[in-house]
């Protein structure tokens, strides 16, 4: 079994950001990495000063050799558990154990999609979530917001800023609560349930359609990756959103701590809503404060 200073586990922004100040502290760092990142299916990153429109493995990419440059060692594998080990822990893969004195939690979250056939393979390119990431891709395009909820008039206020053209679609979810207010500012209402997205992102009703749309806008339900932290006593708490769930995640204090003594974490765990440059912020503060930790350790 090897011994580090540091396991990080996840190796998006976050995860790289916060072994990237480590390593460069001289600690000894593994970062354990499973793929699949959250922004995976996305043709860009956004938003990241500095890197604005980077492919999102790209950005990857770019960070695992900064990281390794430093000496830090970056592993594909999956953590399957992590357990107390007296002043440390002990991880498992699917590889092998690892032994640390410090854990920083990295794994993000996992987005469900609404039940509708068709959004899947459209995800991260048609059918989007978020207007800061991809809104301006779509600026002045034909916008569909699929209501599975009460955030779904929020949505389309928040969509309009970016084109005349978007159409409500309360699917599942309730009928606008203040309808006047989507009318002036021009945003059209359509009831019924959605049954299928068919060609870029036209939506189908039970009772109608297709409505052609170029976009549709969802709103998933985020799923912190944290089910291997169990024998750790860690769980998560919901996120809230104007009084709806919208998340469940880690609950983090100063420089990342959680509850468990020793046990950090950074990005979406932490923060479901976080955009990626705000994400590595948070490894890199989560680092930081790990990096204190043992130096305080290690003078006691």
């Amino acid at each position: 079994m090897t011994n580090y200073d540091v396991v990080v586990v996840g190796g998006g922004a976050a995860g790289l950001a916060g072994a990237l100040v480590l390593a460069r502290a001289r600690r000894r760092v593994v970062v354990v990495d499973a793929g699949g990142q959250r922004n995976a299916p996305a043709g860009h990153v956004h938003n990241y000063l500095g890197r604005e429109g980077t492919p999102p493995a790209e950005l990857v990419a770019i960070g695992r050799r900064e990281v390794e440059s430093y000496g830090a060692e970056v592993v594909r594998g999956t953590v399957t558990a992590a357990r107390a080990d007296g002043a440390g822990f002990v991880v498992t893969t699917d590889a092998g154990a690892l032994r640390a004195r410090r854990l920083l939690v990295a794994t993000g979250v996992a987005d469900e999609l609404p039940d509708v056939p068709g959004l899947a393979e459209r995800w991260g390119t048609t059918v989007l979530h978020c207007p800061y990431c991809h809104g301006w891709e779509v600026r002045d395009r034909a916008i569909g917001i699929l209501g599975t909820g009460p955030l779904a008039e929020h949505q389309a206020l928040l969509w309009r800023q970016l084109s005349a053209d978007v159409t409500l679609f309360t699917h599942t979810g309730p009928a606008p609560a203040d309808p006047a207010t989507l009318r002036r500012r021009g945003i059209a209402v359509v009831a019924g349930e959605v049954v299928g997205v068919t060609g870029a992102a036209d939506v189908r009703l039970a009772a109608g359609g297709p409505v052609p749309r170029d976009a549709l806008v969802v709103a998933t339900r985020m799923r912190a990756r944290a089910d291997w932290l169990a024998p750790l006593g860690l769980a998560t708490v919901d996120k809230l959103m104007n009084g709806v769930v919208i998340a469940d995640h880690l609950a983090t204090g100063p420089l990342g701590r959680t509850d468990v003594p020793g046990v950090y974490a950074a990005g979406n765990i932490a923060d479901p809503t976080a955009q990626v440059l705000v994400s590595a912020a948070a490894g890199l503060t989560a680092g930081a404060g790990i990096n204190a930790d043992l130096i305080a350790e290690d003078a006691a």
